[in-house]
């Protein structure tokens, strides 16, 4: 009688191989974010929004080059379409991941299950791909209300938004859009955007320059630490009129 193999999902093989080996893959589970007291230090939180794309492998080198650790927030057809092993390489040195939707849409757009896919999809390829278990969003735009906050709780996904938006996606100018993110204060999270060449190639003076000025580079869990928004809160608080008025000045762009 031949022998049936059995097929195992690839989070399952990495969660029993994990049981058996505690120290691989070294990426598995959720993101640790490392001890840092950013009450005491000047951190920035730089946010990568709407990847990966052919820029990644780039920015990745130069983060790499500045010892920073940032945020991506991916969207799951980007890494669908070939951008797995981009996503591994951030998970792999250090960075945070969140969950940037599907493919973009407008949430406040759809009905739930419409909201339910577009985090959930892109939830289970990033734990295929790399183990990660998400436990941040961004809607896209800025544009969320309480159902896209009920969607959130259900998945454990706290909703970040920013304080510095850089506005890349309309000015593909790379001084200024390194000038705009240079101004940023202590304590806030920056809007940039990695599918963007022009945004790429201003990382290396955003870097220079906020580390001359004694900045340290904190992912979005490193920044808040005990601040961080419990499933489907949001950070920074809005109104429901400012988070309508952001979506649509944002919806010609990408954010």
């Amino acid at each position: 009688v031949g022998r049936v193999e059995e097929v195992i999902p690839p989070h399952e093989l990495a969660e029993r191989l994990a049981a058996v080996q505690p120290e691989w893959p070294a990426a598995f589970g959720a993101f640790r974010p490392r001890a840092l007291d950013c009450a005491a230090l000047k951190c920035v939180a730089l946010t990568f929004d709407d990847g990966p794309y052919r820029y990644t492998a780039r920015l990745l080198d130069v983060l790499a080059e500045h010892q920073a650790k940032v945020t991506f927030f991916v969207v799951g057809r980007m890494v669908a379409a070939g951008g797995a092993t981009k996503l591994r390489r951030m998970v792999a040195e250090g960075h945070e991941v969140g969950n940037h939707t599907w493919d973009h849409a407008m949430l406040t757009d759809l009905r739930r299950p419409g909201i339910e896919a577009e985090l959930r999809r892109t939830q289970q390829i990033v734990r295929s791909a790399t183990g990660t278990r998400m436990r941040i969003m961004r809607p896209p735009y800025g544009a969320t209300n309480h159902l896209v906050a009920r969607v959130a709780r259900g998945h454990g996904l706290a909703q970040i938004l920013w304080d510095v938006d850089t506005v890349d996606w309309r000015d593909r100018r790379p001084g200024l859009i390194a000038r705009r993110a240079v101004a940023a204060p202590p304590g806030t999270i920056v809007l940039l955007h990695d599918i963007h060449r022009t945004t790429v190639e201003a990382a290396p003076r955003i870097l220079t320059d906020l580390a001359r000025a004694g900045y340290t580079f904190v992912t979005v869990s490193e920044l808040l630490g005990d601040r961080l928004p419990g499933a489907g809160r949001l950070y920074p608080d809005r109104s429901e009129r400012e988070l309508r008025n952001a979506a649509d000045r944002s919806a010609t762009g990408r954010s």
